[in-house]
């Protein structure tokens, strides 16, 4: 169980304001100053121009349903009017079961106040909704993985990012790919695509990403906005599948982000299925043949270490391994038995003692400890005496049967006199 971080009662956590982007940019530029080489891309930094351009128009978007209604979810602790950190997340799956921590960036002067776990822990009761969060670290960043460790979180897999230099991306172009089955994805595939993810991952990754089949279409609105976003930054993505048509499954599928900017390289998601291990050469054949009329530009992708196969093929044809990183991840439980303690209040006896209650109602039983009065006396011999008559007249009503309507009639005229003659007695 991990430890409660002291409070700052100073510190205020809201969301972010127009007035708060200079000092996030700032922040940012201090978060990311040791890791300028490190080619996974850092969200917070690359969307600030555009939170700032379109501040108005997001903040909007944000009060109903829409695809970019968490797109810039942003709070900030301010201590003295002055921002001391800040943190970004975002729905990792569409029923915003999983969320994944973006940035976190805090003052380096405030780092010893417990901001960033403030932060954090501001995040996690904010968002009920959310029962995991997910987030990536590089391994080198000793003060990130403090930071998460301490708040709950733990390594749920290690990636690595392997980058494959242009000329041996011109090696693989040169051989023809053997791909019979390879298929564009549309909305209609959504199916076979959620069964491989479903196949490619342990199970463990599984239920933290917890995608559905609806995670793997695209809307109408969602199409447009990524249609504008790829016009502005001058990329493009394309993606297909192979089909096996006896198991009637998807049994690889890749995306392929095409950069136009020599600055930058491409980037390509792989997902294959454990058993077709040998689709790899295939599909980075495939790649190196679609960017192979562009310019000159190396190709980035990542590997976990439960896919060996894709890790030994990458050592194989020669990539450069150039950053690892842990995924890690922290479940809403350990948030609910941490931050809150247990009130024995709303207990009741009949809720905590369950194997004691009875299991079904109780039948009264012919004894009691009252005592009788002796009116109650009477009613009771009366009784006992009508139900002894009625045993010895059923008895002999079976030997004399003609006799037993007269015998009872005496019997019930002997018992109403002795009852008269008690009543008068009393």
């Amino acid at each position: 169980m991990t430890s409660m971080p002291p409070q700052n009662q100073s510190l205020v956590i809201r969301p972010v304001q127009y007035r708060d982007l200079e000092g996030i940019e700032r922040l940012s530029a201090e978060s990311f100053e040791v890791d300028q080489s490190s080619p996974a891309e850092t969200p917070g930094r690359s969307h600030l121009s555009l939170l700032r351009r379109w501040f108005g128009l997001i903040k909007c978007l944000s009060i109903f349903p829409n695809p970019l209604q968490y797109r810039f979810c942003i709070y900030v602790a301010e201590q003295y009017r002055q921002v001391q950190g800040m943190i970004q997340v975002t729905p990792f799956n569409r029923t915003r079961s999983t969320w994944k921590v973006q940035q976190v960036a805090v003052d380096t002067k405030a780092h010893t106040q417990g901001i960033g776990s403030q932060l954090l822990r501001h995040c996690f009761e904010a968002i009920g909704e959310a029962r995991t969060w997910l987030l990536e670290v590089n391994i080198n960043n000793k003060d990130a993985l403090a930071l998460y460790r301490q708040n709950g979180f733990q390594t749920l897999a290690q990636l690595t990012y392997w980058k494959i230099k242009p000329s041996l991306l011109q090696e693989l172009a040169a051989r023809e790919p053997d791909l019979p089955n390879l298929l564009p994805v549309s909305n209609a595939d959504a199916q076979l695509l959620y069964q491989l993810d479903t196949a490619s991952m342990p199970p463990l990754v599984r239920q933290v990403f917890d995608r559905e089949i609806h995670d793997f279409k695209t809307s109408l609105l969602g199409a447009l906005i990524e249609g504008l976003r790829q016009w502005r930054s001058r990329t493009e993505v394309v993606s297909g599948y192979v089909f096996e048509p006896q198991r009637k499954a998807a049994i690889g599928y890749f995306q392929l982000k095409i950069c136009r900017k020599s600055q930058k390289p491409h980037v390509a998601t792989l997902t294959v299925h454990p058993a077709y291990t040998w689709l790899y050469p295939e599909l980075l054949s495939q790649l190196a043949r679609i960017v192979q009329d562009l310019p000159p530009q190396s190709l980035q992708l990542a590997s976990a270490d439960y896919q060996p196969e894709r890790e030994e093929y990458l050592e194989q044809i020669g990539a450069e391994r150039v950053e690892h990183t842990l995924m890690m991840s922290r479940s809403v439980w350990h948030k609910i038995r941490e931050s809150k303690f247990a009130s024995l209040e709303g207990l009741q006896w009949p809720e905590v003692l369950q194997g004691l209650q009875p299991a079904r109602k109780p039948v009264p039983g012919g004894m009691s400890w009252i005592p009788q009065t002796s009116s109650a006396r009477s009613k009771i011999k009366m009784n006992s005496q009508y139900q002894f008559v009625n045993k010895v007249s059923s008895s002999s009503e079976s030997l004399h049967p003609s006799s037993s309507t007269e015998e009872h009639s005496l019997q019930q005229h002997h018992l109403d006199n002795e009852g008269e003659t008690k009543n008068t007695n009393v």
